[in-house]
């Protein structure tokens, strides 16, 4: 126990001696063993690891000298104190004692108060140092602690790079530890597609390196709007993004506004960009909707990386690659639009309903043109009334005045690409030829 009395260990091959020097420290509270040979001493030592051992010399079959030889050749007792008790005081002996790595040497008679002091004193000392090493070993400790506490926390953040936080939640819920092939649950989400146009002409103009630091800075400005609203980046695609958004009750309006910010930033990074290294200006094209997706880890025991699977990926993926169709920068699905609890705060308009390449079912087509607070495109927006009447009596097979509106549209805002195409299905639904620019009046009466 760590409050009992020192146990003093007393090897002397004379009854006497040891009776009296049991009595001795007995009285000064201290536990005794007593050994009449160096063998017994050697035995008593191994199985009880006394605090203190007083020594003979003078032993038949092994000597004092042998017994502290041995001990100090064990490394459990290289620390104990050995004080040697002993008829011999020659200076060879006291010297012998010395080199044997024993604390002192007394000859006798022993002056008792001399041999208790000493006794006191060396065990003090020791009990000091002992706490003094324990206090160390728990400062070294505590220091080895903190330097793996803080390189964890280093990996972590480093790791969280890769991983996004909204990910480990899901697949790593007790700890990095607990990441398993397979770890996944189904949620409703809305997931954004960013491609950038005709990446592959920029990139072949220019060398490699100087793509990756553009690509970089835009990729930094497409996280910052997107990590400004709730959503996360689940992986880069080359030039593309896929962005997760998960809030509940408000991923499809953290969306949609990153979207807006998206546009924003990619303004200021064309604003700023280096013309050296980007000699056109880059444009973009987003996809967004929202379904059930699962999220969790995919691939192999080897190598798996977290990820969203399901439709509601695909048809998001399908979403962007219409922009270039419609020539819309930003297309939301109906099944995204039907979900906002407050749609007048966003400026849409409905541009079409079909089915994407690939899918069977249709979908509701809405370009995003802002929000209350900004505005991507002022010139759809004073057309927007014209244009919705376009589209109602293009849905009521009435393609004379749906033509007539959108000719108005084009007229008033020639890059409306969407109004442009609705001229072309009008005259195509009269029976006309297309000319070479739909907007022309040169239309043609088929055969």
């Amino acid at each position: 126990m760590a409050n009992s009395p020192p146990l003093i260990l007393i090897a002397d091959d004379e009854p006497d001696n040891l009776l009296l020097l049991e009595e001795l420290l007995q009285l000064e509270g201290y536990l005794t063993l007593s050994a009449e040979s160096g063998q017994e001493a050697l035995a008593l030592a191994a199985q009880e690891h006394p605090d203190l051992i007083l020594l003979d010399v003078m032993m038949p079959e092994m000597d004092g000298f042998e017994v502290c030889r041995q001990l100090r050749q064990d490394a459990e007792f290289q620390t104990v104190p050995i004080i040697f008790l002993t008829a011999l005081g020659d200076d060879q002996s006291r010297l012998k004692g010395i080199e044997l790595m024993g604390d002192d040497y007394y000859v006798k008679p022993i002056n008792s108060e001399l041999l208790l002091a000493k006794i006191k004193s060396t065990l003090q000392l020791g009990q000091m140092r002992s706490q003094q090493s324990q206090q160390q070993c728990q400062i070294e400790a505590d220091r080895q602690l903190s330097a793996a506490w803080n390189v964890n926390l280093a990996l972590s953040e480093k790791f969280r790079l890769f991983v996004p936080e909204q990910f480990l939640q899901r697949i790593a819920p007790q700890g990095v530890e607990s990441i398993q092939l397979g770890n996944a649950r189904e949620e409703t989400l809305t997931i954004l597609f960013c491609d950038i146009r005709n990446f592959t002409a920029i990139a072949e103009s220019q060398p490699a390196e100087v793509t990756f630091q553009w690509l970089n800075a835009f990729f930094t400005a497409m996280n910052q709007a997107i990590s400004a609203n709730y959503g996360f980046i689940d992986k880069y695609l080359g030039d593309a993004i896929m962005a997760v958004f998960d809030r509940p009750q408000s991923h499809t309006q953290d969306a949609l506004r990153a979207a807006i910010r998206m546009r924003e930033n990619l303004a200021d990074f064309n604003a700023e960009r280096d013309r050296g290294s980007l000699s056109q200006v880059v444009k973009i094209g987003v996809g967004i909707h929202t379904g059930q997706g699962i999220i969790g880890t995919l691939g192999s025991d080897r190598r798996m990386d977290p990820t969203v699977i399901g439709d509601v990926v695909n048809t998001a993926s399908r979403l962007e690659d219409l922009t270039k169709k419609y020539g819309c920068p930003v297309i939301a699905s109906g099944a995204a639009i039907a979900t906002l609890k407050h749609p007048e705060h966003f400026h849409l308009r409905w541009i079409d309903r079909m089915a994407p390449r690939g899918k069977q079912a249709a979908v509701e087509l809405h370009e995003l043109l802002g929000s209350q607070e900004t505005c991507l495109d002022r010139a759809k927006l004073d057309s927007l009334t014209l244009f919705q009447a376009g589209i109602e009596a293009w849905q009521q097979d009435r393609a004379s005045d749906a033509l007539d509106c959108f000719q108005k549209v084009v007229q008033q805002d020639p890059q409306d690409t969407v109004a442009a195409l609705y001229v072309q299905r009008c005259w195509e639904k009269l029976g006309f030829v297309s000319p070479d620019n739909p907007a022309d009046a040169g239309w043609t009466r088929g055969e």
